[in-house]
């Protein structure tokens, strides 16, 4: 199957790579910090504790890639913050290059997906395109 335009096709795509991880990863963070969804493991968390740390990293960092606001950064420390999580929480557990038997499947896949936007940028449906595209368009002013 060939698409017709590839190069108008490919940006839009990664739009949508970085929405719909973010939305993703926004309910890990409302899970640990808000409750919603509920998950039984996160029943009086400690906001400052490991998990508290990342449930704030993940809703907020999720909410700016959501948007696409400083969306190079934000993914760089969230790819970070779930590899991180991969040893910290699924590696310990064995298997350590064997993601699928020890449950750390997704923080593998959310570490490399944000690695990559953190290389790629945030795609044109965002607001950091929306800035760069203000900030070529807007004149200079006079030179007295």
């Amino acid at each position: 199957m060939a698409f017709r335009n590839p190069e108008l096709l490919a940006p839009r795509a990664l739009s949508v790579l970085r929405i719909v991880s973010a939305f993703l990863l926004i309910q890990h963070g409302s899970a640990k910090l808000l409750g919603f969804p509920h998950v039984a493991y996160f029943d009086n968390l400690q906001i400052v504790s490991l998990l508290g740390v990342a449930g704030v990293l993940e809703l907020v960092g999720g909410a700016l890639l959501l948007i696409g606001l400083f969306t190079r950064p934000t993914a760089f420390v969230l790819s970070g913050l779930l590899a991180f999580a991969y040893f910290l929480g699924h590696a310990t557990k064995g298997y350590v290059l064997a993601p699928s038997l020890n449950q750390g499947e997704a923080a593998v896949l959310f570490s490399f997906v944000f690695l990559y936007i953190a290389a790629a940028g945030a795609g044109p449906w965002s607001v950091d395109a929306r800035r760069a595209k203000a900030a070529t368009t807007t004149p200079l002013p006079a030179a007295a």
